[in-house]
Protein backbone atom coordinates (compact mmCIF):
# COMPACT_ATOMS: atom_id res chain seq x y z
CA UNK A 1 0.00 0.00 0.00
CA UNK A 2 1.41 3.38 -1.06
CA UNK A 3 1.28 6.56 1.01
CA UNK A 4 -1.64 7.85 -1.06
CA UNK A 5 -3.86 4.91 -0.20
CA UNK A 6 -2.88 5.11 3.48
CA UNK A 7 -3.44 8.86 3.76
CA UNK A 8 -6.53 9.09 1.54
CA UNK A 9 -9.10 8.58 4.37
CA UNK A 10 -7.59 11.54 6.26
CA UNK A 11 -6.78 13.87 3.36
CA UNK A 12 -10.16 13.49 1.65
CA UNK A 13 -11.95 14.40 4.90
CA UNK A 14 -10.10 17.66 5.50
CA UNK A 15 -12.60 20.56 5.81
CA UNK A 16 -12.88 22.55 2.60
CA UNK A 17 -14.73 25.54 1.17
CA UNK A 18 -17.22 24.32 -1.45
CA UNK A 19 -16.54 25.50 -4.97
CA UNK A 20 -19.32 27.54 -6.60
CA UNK A 21 -21.55 25.66 -9.00
CA UNK A 22 -21.45 27.52 -12.27
CA UNK A 23 -20.49 31.14 -12.88
CA UNK A 24 -20.22 33.61 -9.97
CA UNK A 25 -21.31 37.14 -10.99
CA UNK A 26 -18.58 39.76 -10.79
CA UNK A 27 -20.40 41.86 -8.20
CA UNK A 28 -20.76 38.85 -5.93
CA UNK A 29 -17.03 38.14 -6.28
CA UNK A 30 -16.27 41.72 -5.28
CA UNK A 31 -18.64 41.35 -2.34
CA UNK A 32 -16.91 38.22 -1.05
CA UNK A 33 -13.47 39.83 -1.52
CA UNK A 34 -14.48 43.02 0.30
CA UNK A 35 -16.12 41.03 3.10
CA UNK A 36 -12.99 38.93 3.70
CA UNK A 37 -10.83 42.08 3.63
CA UNK A 38 -13.04 43.73 6.30
CA UNK A 39 -12.88 40.54 8.40
CA UNK A 40 -9.08 40.50 8.03
CA UNK A 41 -8.74 44.08 9.29
CA UNK A 42 -11.13 43.29 12.15
CA UNK A 43 -9.20 40.19 13.26
CA UNK A 44 -5.84 42.01 13.14
CA UNK A 45 -7.29 44.38 15.75
CA UNK A 46 -8.56 41.62 18.08
CA UNK A 47 -5.86 41.31 20.79
CA UNK A 48 -4.91 37.94 22.23
CA UNK A 49 -6.55 37.26 25.57
CA UNK A 50 -4.07 36.42 28.30
CA UNK A 51 -1.14 38.69 27.42
CA UNK A 52 0.47 40.57 30.25
CA UNK A 53 -0.26 44.26 30.76
CA UNK A 54 1.46 46.24 28.03
CA UNK A 55 0.66 43.73 25.29
CA UNK A 56 2.96 41.54 23.22
CA UNK A 57 6.71 41.55 23.38
CA UNK A 58 9.10 41.63 20.43
CA UNK A 59 7.63 40.54 17.10
CA UNK A 60 8.68 36.99 16.23
CA UNK A 61 8.48 37.83 12.52
CA UNK A 62 10.31 41.15 12.91
CA UNK A 63 10.96 42.88 9.60
CA UNK A 64 9.36 39.98 7.71
CA UNK A 65 5.97 41.07 9.08
CA UNK A 66 4.99 43.10 5.98
CA UNK A 67 5.43 39.99 3.80
CA UNK A 68 3.81 37.49 6.15
CA UNK A 69 0.86 39.80 7.02
CA UNK A 70 -1.12 39.49 10.24
CA UNK A 71 -0.44 41.66 13.30
CA UNK A 72 1.72 41.20 16.38
CA UNK A 73 -0.29 40.39 19.49
CA UNK A 74 -3.53 39.79 17.56
CA UNK A 75 -5.49 36.63 16.83
CA UNK A 76 -3.85 36.69 13.38
CA UNK A 77 -0.39 36.61 14.97
CA UNK A 78 0.86 33.99 12.49
CA UNK A 79 -0.46 35.76 9.38
CA UNK A 80 0.10 33.80 6.17
CA UNK A 81 3.37 32.31 7.48
CA UNK A 82 2.09 28.72 7.89
CA UNK A 83 0.43 28.81 4.44
CA UNK A 84 3.63 30.01 2.78
CA UNK A 85 5.85 27.54 4.66
CA UNK A 86 3.54 24.65 3.73
CA UNK A 87 3.74 25.82 0.09
CA UNK A 88 7.54 25.74 0.26
CA UNK A 89 7.49 22.15 1.52
CA UNK A 90 5.00 21.09 -1.17
CA UNK A 91 6.95 22.88 -3.91
CA UNK A 92 10.18 21.17 -2.89
CA UNK A 93 8.52 17.74 -2.62
CA UNK A 94 6.71 18.24 -5.91
CA UNK A 95 9.85 19.52 -7.64
CA UNK A 96 11.74 16.44 -6.51
CA UNK A 97 8.79 14.28 -7.69
CA UNK A 98 8.48 12.66 -4.27
CA UNK A 99 4.70 13.06 -3.98
CA UNK A 100 3.71 11.07 -7.03
CA UNK A 101 0.59 13.22 -7.50
CA UNK A 102 -0.84 14.19 -10.88
CA UNK A 103 -2.70 17.48 -10.39
CA UNK A 104 -4.65 16.82 -13.60
CA UNK A 105 -6.25 13.77 -11.95
CA UNK A 106 -9.34 14.83 -9.89
CA UNK A 107 -8.54 12.26 -7.18
CA UNK A 108 -4.95 13.47 -6.87
CA UNK A 109 -6.16 17.08 -6.81
CA UNK A 110 -8.27 16.30 -3.73
CA UNK A 111 -5.29 14.54 -2.09
CA UNK A 112 -2.99 17.49 -2.91
CA UNK A 113 -5.39 20.04 -1.43
CA UNK A 114 -5.92 17.87 1.66
CA UNK A 115 -2.17 17.44 2.09
CA UNK A 116 -1.70 21.20 1.79
CA UNK A 117 -4.26 21.86 4.53
CA UNK A 118 -2.72 19.21 6.78
CA UNK A 119 0.74 20.75 6.29
CA UNK A 120 -0.63 24.22 7.10
CA UNK A 121 -2.06 22.92 10.38
CA UNK A 122 1.29 21.28 11.19
CA UNK A 123 3.10 24.57 10.43
CA UNK A 124 0.65 26.49 12.63
CA UNK A 125 1.72 24.26 15.52
CA UNK A 126 5.44 24.30 14.67
CA UNK A 127 5.45 28.12 14.40
CA UNK A 128 2.99 28.93 17.18
CA UNK A 129 4.41 26.69 19.92
CA UNK A 130 7.92 28.27 20.03
CA UNK A 131 6.31 31.70 19.71
CA UNK A 132 4.21 31.12 22.84
CA UNK A 133 6.43 28.89 24.98
CA UNK A 134 9.92 30.24 24.11
CA UNK A 135 11.33 33.69 24.67
CA UNK A 136 9.44 36.90 25.33
CA UNK A 137 7.42 37.11 22.12
CA UNK A 138 3.98 36.68 23.77
CA UNK A 139 4.47 37.10 27.55
CA UNK A 140 1.53 35.63 29.53
CA UNK A 141 -0.29 37.46 32.31
CA UNK A 142 0.65 36.19 35.77
CA UNK A 143 -2.45 37.82 37.29
CA UNK A 144 -4.75 35.92 34.92
CA UNK A 145 -2.98 32.64 35.67
CA UNK A 146 -3.47 33.18 39.41
CA UNK A 147 -7.12 34.20 39.05
CA UNK A 148 -7.92 31.15 36.92
CA UNK A 149 -5.73 28.84 38.96
CA UNK A 150 -3.93 27.49 35.88
CA UNK A 151 -0.53 29.14 36.25
CA UNK A 152 1.57 30.57 33.44
CA UNK A 153 1.52 27.28 31.52
CA UNK A 154 -2.26 27.34 31.38
CA UNK A 155 -2.32 30.95 30.17
CA UNK A 156 0.20 30.08 27.48
CA UNK A 157 -2.09 27.24 26.41
CA UNK A 158 -4.99 29.72 26.11
CA UNK A 159 -2.85 32.06 24.00
CA UNK A 160 -1.75 29.21 21.73
CA UNK A 161 -5.36 28.07 21.25
CA UNK A 162 -6.28 31.56 20.01
CA UNK A 163 -3.28 31.64 17.66
CA UNK A 164 -4.24 28.21 16.32
CA UNK A 165 -7.81 29.36 15.62
CA UNK A 166 -6.48 32.49 13.89
CA UNK A 167 -4.16 30.39 11.70
CA UNK A 168 -7.05 28.13 10.65
CA UNK A 169 -9.30 31.15 10.02
CA UNK A 170 -6.81 32.80 7.66
CA UNK A 171 -6.40 29.47 5.82
CA UNK A 172 -10.12 29.33 5.05
CA UNK A 173 -10.32 33.08 4.36
CA UNK A 174 -7.66 32.56 1.69
CA UNK A 175 -9.66 29.65 0.24
CA UNK A 176 -12.88 31.70 0.15
CA UNK A 177 -11.20 34.49 -1.82
CA UNK A 178 -9.58 32.01 -4.23
CA UNK A 179 -12.87 30.20 -4.96
CA UNK A 180 -15.52 32.89 -4.53
CA UNK A 181 -13.67 36.18 -4.84
CA UNK A 182 -11.13 37.99 -7.02
CA UNK A 183 -7.42 37.15 -6.85
CA UNK A 184 -5.99 35.21 -3.92
CA UNK A 185 -6.36 35.69 -0.20
CA UNK A 186 -2.59 35.57 0.36
CA UNK A 187 -2.07 38.43 -2.10
CA UNK A 188 -4.99 40.38 -0.65
CA UNK A 189 -3.61 40.16 2.90
CA UNK A 190 -0.14 41.29 1.77
CA UNK A 191 -1.65 44.30 -0.01
CA UNK A 192 -3.69 45.16 3.09
CA UNK A 193 -0.72 45.02 5.46
CA UNK A 194 1.73 46.89 3.23
CA UNK A 195 -0.85 49.54 2.29
CA UNK A 196 -1.37 50.32 5.98
CA UNK A 197 2.35 50.93 6.37
CA UNK A 198 2.55 53.03 3.21
CA UNK A 199 -0.39 55.22 4.23
CA UNK A 200 1.14 55.69 7.70
CA UNK A 201 4.52 56.51 6.12
CA UNK A 202 2.92 59.17 3.93
CA UNK A 203 0.28 60.81 6.10
CA UNK A 204 0.69 59.85 9.76
CA UNK A 205 1.57 62.68 12.15
CA UNK A 206 3.31 60.17 14.40
CA UNK A 207 4.37 57.24 12.24
CA UNK A 208 6.35 54.10 13.07
CA UNK A 209 9.45 54.63 15.16
CA UNK A 210 8.20 58.03 16.37
CA UNK A 211 8.85 59.65 12.97
CA UNK A 212 6.06 61.53 11.24
CA UNK A 213 4.92 60.69 7.73
CA UNK A 214 6.43 62.20 4.60
CA UNK A 215 3.81 64.90 3.98
CA UNK A 216 3.50 66.14 7.60
CA UNK A 217 7.31 66.24 7.82
CA UNK A 218 7.64 68.37 4.69
CA UNK A 219 4.85 70.66 5.87
CA UNK A 220 6.90 71.10 9.04
CA UNK A 221 10.09 71.71 7.02
CA UNK A 222 8.41 74.35 4.85
CA UNK A 223 6.81 76.12 7.83
CA UNK A 224 9.98 75.91 9.90
CA UNK A 225 8.48 73.62 12.55
CA UNK A 226 10.94 70.85 11.65
CA UNK A 227 14.64 71.70 11.65
CA UNK A 228 16.73 69.66 9.20
CA UNK A 229 19.66 72.03 8.97
CA UNK A 230 20.99 73.76 5.90
CA UNK A 231 20.97 71.64 2.71
CA UNK A 232 24.35 73.18 1.89
CA UNK A 233 25.96 71.30 4.78
CA UNK A 234 26.67 67.54 4.75
CA UNK A 235 24.56 67.04 7.88
CA UNK A 236 21.55 68.89 6.47
CA UNK A 237 21.82 67.15 3.10
CA UNK A 238 22.02 63.75 4.81
CA UNK A 239 18.95 64.58 6.93
CA UNK A 240 16.98 65.56 3.84
CA UNK A 241 17.89 62.48 1.81
CA UNK A 242 18.35 59.79 4.47
CA UNK A 243 16.77 61.22 7.59
CA UNK A 244 13.56 63.14 8.20
CA UNK A 245 13.23 64.34 4.60
CA UNK A 246 13.07 60.74 3.30
CA UNK A 247 13.90 61.84 -0.25
CA UNK A 248 15.83 58.64 -1.04
CA UNK A 249 12.99 56.51 0.35
CA UNK A 250 10.50 58.39 -1.83
CA UNK A 251 12.68 57.97 -4.94
CA UNK A 252 13.11 54.24 -4.22
CA UNK A 253 9.35 53.76 -3.69
CA UNK A 254 8.47 55.56 -6.95
CA UNK A 255 11.17 53.65 -8.85
CA UNK A 256 9.90 50.29 -7.59
CA UNK A 257 6.36 51.22 -8.68
CA UNK A 258 7.59 52.28 -12.13
CA UNK A 259 9.94 49.33 -12.71
CA UNK A 260 7.38 46.70 -11.66
CA UNK A 261 4.60 48.21 -13.79
CA UNK A 262 7.00 48.44 -16.76
CA UNK A 263 8.28 44.88 -16.23
CA UNK A 264 4.67 43.61 -16.06
CA UNK A 265 4.01 45.21 -19.47
CA UNK A 266 7.12 43.69 -21.13
CA UNK A 267 6.06 40.47 -22.84
CA UNK A 268 6.46 38.18 -25.79
CA UNK A 269 3.08 37.75 -27.48
CA UNK A 270 2.49 34.48 -29.31
CA UNK A 271 -0.24 34.87 -31.97
CA UNK A 272 -3.27 32.58 -31.76
CA UNK A 273 -6.21 31.92 -34.05
CA UNK A 274 -9.42 29.97 -33.46
CA UNK A 275 -9.57 26.67 -35.28
CA UNK A 276 -13.33 26.84 -35.94
CA UNK A 277 -14.19 30.55 -35.94
CA UNK A 278 -12.71 32.31 -38.96
CA UNK A 279 -11.19 35.68 -38.14
CA UNK A 280 -11.15 35.05 -34.38
CA UNK A 281 -7.61 35.85 -33.29
CA UNK A 282 -5.80 36.44 -30.04
CA UNK A 283 -2.40 36.48 -28.40
CA UNK A 284 -0.88 34.49 -25.56
CA UNK A 285 1.36 36.83 -23.52
CA UNK A 286 4.56 35.47 -21.95
CA UNK A 287 5.43 38.26 -19.53
CA UNK A 288 8.91 39.12 -18.35
CA UNK A 289 7.74 38.40 -14.78
CA UNK A 290 5.92 35.29 -15.99
CA UNK A 291 5.76 33.51 -12.63
CA UNK A 292 4.63 36.74 -10.91
CA UNK A 293 6.44 37.89 -7.76
CA UNK A 294 4.59 35.42 -5.51
CA UNK A 295 7.52 32.94 -5.55
CA UNK A 296 9.50 35.71 -3.85
CA UNK A 297 7.28 35.20 -0.79
CA UNK A 298 8.60 31.64 -0.65
CA UNK A 299 12.23 32.79 -0.81
CA UNK A 300 11.78 35.40 1.92
CA UNK A 301 9.75 32.97 4.03
CA UNK A 302 12.63 30.48 3.79
CA UNK A 303 14.99 33.19 5.05
CA UNK A 304 12.50 34.07 7.79
CA UNK A 305 12.34 30.44 8.92
CA UNK A 306 16.14 30.32 9.12
CA UNK A 307 16.08 33.42 11.34
CA UNK A 308 13.32 31.88 13.49
CA UNK A 309 15.58 28.86 13.99
CA UNK A 310 18.37 31.17 15.14
CA UNK A 311 16.09 32.93 17.64
CA UNK A 312 14.87 29.61 19.05
CA UNK A 313 18.45 28.31 19.41
CA UNK A 314 19.42 31.57 21.13
CA UNK A 315 16.57 31.17 23.63
CA UNK A 316 17.04 27.47 24.34
CA UNK A 317 20.80 26.95 23.95
CA UNK A 318 22.55 28.88 26.71
CA UNK A 319 26.04 27.97 25.51
CA UNK A 320 25.51 28.51 21.79
CA UNK A 321 28.91 29.20 20.12
CA UNK A 322 29.45 32.75 18.88
CA UNK A 323 30.21 31.55 15.34
CA UNK A 324 26.64 30.21 15.05
CA UNK A 325 25.00 33.43 16.18
CA UNK A 326 25.33 36.40 18.52
CA UNK A 327 22.20 38.19 19.71
CA UNK A 328 21.64 41.54 21.44
CA UNK A 329 18.12 42.26 22.72
CA UNK A 330 16.74 39.56 20.43
CA UNK A 331 18.49 40.92 17.32
CA UNK A 332 21.24 38.98 15.55
CA UNK A 333 24.51 40.92 15.54
CA UNK A 334 27.09 38.33 14.49
CA UNK A 335 27.86 34.75 13.54
CA UNK A 336 26.45 32.54 10.80
CA UNK A 337 22.84 33.65 11.29
CA UNK A 338 23.93 37.29 10.87
CA UNK A 339 25.47 36.47 7.48
CA UNK A 340 22.28 34.60 6.48
CA UNK A 341 20.02 37.46 7.58
CA UNK A 342 18.78 39.55 4.63
CA UNK A 343 19.67 43.22 4.34
CA UNK A 344 16.54 45.00 5.57
CA UNK A 345 17.46 48.70 5.57
CA UNK A 346 20.20 51.29 5.09
CA UNK A 347 21.20 50.81 8.75
CA UNK A 348 22.39 47.29 7.89
CA UNK A 349 25.09 48.30 5.43
CA UNK A 350 25.86 52.07 5.23
CA UNK A 351 28.98 51.93 7.41
CA UNK A 352 30.47 55.00 5.69
CA UNK A 353 27.69 57.17 7.17
CA UNK A 354 28.03 55.65 10.63
CA UNK A 355 24.76 53.68 10.45
CA UNK A 356 26.52 50.45 11.49
CA UNK A 357 29.81 49.56 13.17
CA UNK A 358 30.18 46.25 11.33
CA UNK A 359 33.33 45.58 9.31
CA UNK A 360 32.90 46.65 5.62
CA UNK A 361 34.28 43.31 4.39
CA UNK A 362 31.74 41.40 6.51
CA UNK A 363 28.95 43.65 5.21
CA UNK A 364 30.04 42.99 1.62
CA UNK A 365 29.91 39.23 2.24
CA UNK A 366 26.44 39.52 3.79
CA UNK A 367 25.13 41.59 0.86
CA UNK A 368 26.60 39.08 -1.61
CA UNK A 369 24.97 36.14 0.23
CA UNK A 370 21.61 37.94 0.28
CA UNK A 371 21.87 38.74 -3.43
CA UNK A 372 22.87 35.19 -4.40
CA UNK A 373 20.14 33.73 -2.19
CA UNK A 374 17.47 35.96 -3.75
CA UNK A 375 18.60 35.57 -7.38
CA UNK A 376 19.08 31.79 -7.32
CA UNK A 377 16.16 31.21 -4.96
CA UNK A 378 13.91 33.47 -7.03
CA UNK A 379 14.75 31.58 -10.22
CA UNK A 380 14.31 28.12 -8.61
CA UNK A 381 11.02 28.90 -6.89
CA UNK A 382 9.74 30.61 -10.05
CA UNK A 383 10.34 27.35 -11.96
CA UNK A 384 8.58 25.34 -9.23
CA UNK A 385 5.70 27.86 -9.19
CA UNK A 386 5.20 27.67 -12.96
CA UNK A 387 5.20 23.88 -12.98
CA UNK A 388 2.88 23.41 -9.98
CA UNK A 389 0.33 26.08 -10.91
CA UNK A 390 -0.36 24.90 -14.45
CA UNK A 391 1.69 27.62 -16.19
CA UNK A 392 4.39 25.38 -17.70
CA UNK A 393 4.74 24.66 -21.45
CA UNK A 394 2.83 21.37 -21.30
CA UNK A 395 -0.10 22.71 -19.23
CA UNK A 396 -0.27 25.91 -21.30
CA UNK A 397 -0.32 23.96 -24.57
CA UNK A 398 -3.16 21.82 -23.25
CA UNK A 399 -5.14 24.93 -22.20
CA UNK A 400 -4.70 26.51 -25.63
CA UNK A 401 -5.74 23.26 -27.32
CA UNK A 402 -8.84 22.91 -25.12
CA UNK A 403 -9.92 26.50 -25.80
CA UNK A 404 -10.06 25.76 -29.54
CA UNK A 405 -7.11 28.03 -30.37
CA UNK A 406 -3.97 27.22 -32.34
CA UNK A 407 -0.73 28.91 -33.39
CA UNK A 408 -1.00 30.03 -37.05
CA UNK A 409 1.41 28.13 -39.28
CA UNK A 410 1.66 25.12 -36.93
CA UNK A 411 -0.33 21.91 -36.75
CA UNK A 412 -3.14 21.89 -34.18
CA UNK A 413 -1.40 19.47 -31.85
CA UNK A 414 -0.58 19.88 -28.12
CA UNK A 415 2.96 18.56 -28.59
CA UNK A 416 3.64 21.11 -31.34
CA UNK A 417 2.26 23.98 -29.23
CA UNK A 418 4.30 22.74 -26.27
CA UNK A 419 7.54 22.88 -28.30
CA UNK A 420 6.78 26.49 -29.27
CA UNK A 421 6.10 27.39 -25.62
CA UNK A 422 9.36 25.75 -24.54
CA UNK A 423 11.24 28.34 -26.58
CA UNK A 424 10.00 31.12 -24.29
CA UNK A 425 8.49 30.06 -20.95
CA UNK A 426 11.49 28.37 -19.20
CA UNK A 427 13.94 31.14 -20.15
CA UNK A 428 11.57 33.99 -19.27
CA UNK A 429 10.68 32.30 -15.97
CA UNK A 430 14.33 32.15 -14.85
CA UNK A 431 15.13 35.69 -16.01
CA UNK A 432 12.01 37.13 -14.38
CA UNK A 433 12.61 35.31 -11.07
CA UNK A 434 16.22 36.51 -10.92
CA UNK A 435 15.21 40.10 -11.82
CA UNK A 436 12.63 40.21 -9.03
CA UNK A 437 15.29 38.97 -6.59
CA UNK A 438 17.69 41.77 -7.55
CA UNK A 439 14.93 44.40 -7.25
CA UNK A 440 13.93 43.13 -3.80
CA UNK A 441 17.50 43.36 -2.46
CA UNK A 442 18.10 46.86 -3.91
CA UNK A 443 14.80 48.16 -2.54
CA UNK A 444 15.65 46.85 0.93
CA UNK A 445 19.12 48.41 0.80
CA UNK A 446 17.86 51.87 -0.15
CA UNK A 447 14.75 51.93 2.05
CA UNK A 448 11.14 52.81 1.24
CA UNK A 449 8.35 55.01 2.58
CA UNK A 450 6.80 53.80 5.83
CA UNK A 451 9.61 51.33 6.52
CA UNK A 452 7.99 48.81 4.17
CA UNK A 453 10.41 46.07 3.16
CA UNK A 454 11.50 46.20 -0.48
CA UNK A 455 10.08 42.72 -1.03
CA UNK A 456 6.76 43.75 0.52
CA UNK A 457 6.49 46.81 -1.74
CA UNK A 458 7.47 44.74 -4.76
CA UNK A 459 4.81 42.17 -3.95
CA UNK A 460 2.15 44.80 -3.34
CA UNK A 461 2.70 46.64 -6.63
CA UNK A 462 2.78 43.43 -8.69
CA UNK A 463 -0.22 41.82 -6.94
CA UNK A 464 -2.22 45.05 -7.29
CA UNK A 465 -1.37 45.24 -11.01
CA UNK A 466 -2.45 41.62 -11.54
CA UNK A 467 -5.61 42.23 -9.50
CA UNK A 468 -6.41 45.15 -11.79
CA UNK A 469 -5.90 42.93 -14.85
CA UNK A 470 -8.11 40.20 -13.36
CA UNK A 471 -10.88 42.69 -12.55
CA UNK A 472 -10.72 44.05 -16.11
CA UNK A 473 -10.92 40.48 -17.46
CA UNK A 474 -13.90 39.67 -15.20
CA UNK A 475 -15.72 42.79 -16.42
CA UNK A 476 -15.02 41.81 -20.02
CA UNK A 477 -16.42 38.34 -19.42
CA UNK A 478 -19.55 39.86 -17.83
CA UNK A 479 -20.14 42.05 -20.89
CA UNK A 480 -19.41 39.26 -23.37
CA UNK A 481 -20.69 35.90 -21.99
CA UNK A 482 -19.63 34.11 -25.19
CA UNK A 483 -15.99 34.76 -24.30
CA UNK A 484 -16.56 33.11 -20.93
CA UNK A 485 -17.97 30.03 -22.65
CA UNK A 486 -15.06 29.97 -25.11
CA UNK A 487 -12.45 29.97 -22.32
CA UNK A 488 -14.55 27.85 -19.91
CA UNK A 489 -14.50 30.57 -17.28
Amino acid sequence: MGWKEAAEPVLTRMPSVTRPEGHVPFRRKLGWTAGILVLYFFLTNVPLFGLQTGGAGSDFFGQFRSILAGAQGSILQLGIGPIVTASIVLQLLGGADLLGLDTNDPRDQVLYQGLQKLLVIVMICLTGLPMVFAGNFLPPSEALGQSLGVGLGGVRGIIFAQIFVGGVLILFMDEIVSKWGVGSGVGLFIIAGVSQQLVAGLFSWQSLGGQSGLFPTWIGIITGAVDVGSPLTPGGLSDLFLGQGQILALITTVLIFGIVVYAESVRVEIPLSHANVKGARGRFPVKLIYASVLPMILVRALQANLQFLGQILNNWWAGMPAWIGQYTQGQVTGGLFWYLAPIQSRQDWMWFLGFTSQDPAAIAVRVAIDLIFMVIGGAIFAIFWVETTGMGPEATARQIQNSGMQIPGFRRNPQVIEKVMERYIPQVTVIGGALVGVLAVLANMLGTIGGVSGTGLLLTVSITYKLYEEIAEEQLMEMHPMMREMFNN
